[in-house]
């Protein structure tokens, strides 16, 4: 999928705060003078073509009881896809990366307690067989990120 100028309007606003209102995709599209079901179908066509991977707000989950924490696995080239997946498929996993480096797979767990994360991990390990380095926060940093489309 090439993005023209809307699809990179829609990205660039969706990064904000999205408007406290019953309604907030009509208020984004009326902010970018183009109907909702627009802005809803173009969303639509970029995360089924894989734009965006994920579509969703994040929560601070220690200030609600919960618990993150950044894992990483070394993970054999042939079996990357499918460790991927099993990786993915549990809802506590924020996002996911790859890398180049011996510790090739870099993802994040979020959970309702301190103590899903070791549950979430150790799941993980069972299914796939491979060690999850687990390195959890020690310090809350807020940096803004937002990337341009």
């Amino acid at each position: 999928m090439k993005l023209d100028g809307t699809d990179r309007a829609i990205l660039n606003r969706m990064q904000d705060d999205l408007p406290l209102v019953s309604h907030p995709y009509a208020a984004v599209a009326e902010e970018l003078g183009i109907p909702e079901s627009e802005v809803l179908n173009r969303l639509t066509c970029m995360k089924d073509s894989r734009v965006i991977t994920r579509f969703g707000p994040f929560f601070d989950a220690a200030a609600m009881g919960g618990a993150f924490c950044l894992c990483a696995m070394a993970v054999p080239t042939e079996e990357f896809e499918t460790v991927l997946t099993k990786v993915n498929a549990h809802a506590e996993v924020a996002h996911n990366y790859e890398r180049t480096h011996r510790l090739n797979m870099w993802f994040v767990l979020a959970t309702e307690t301190p103590e899903g994360i070791v549950g979430t991990a150790d799941a993980i390990e069972r299914e796939t067989g491979i060690c999850v380095l687990r390195f959890p926060k020690l310090q809350e940093f807020f940096i803004g990120f937002r990337v341009a489309a």
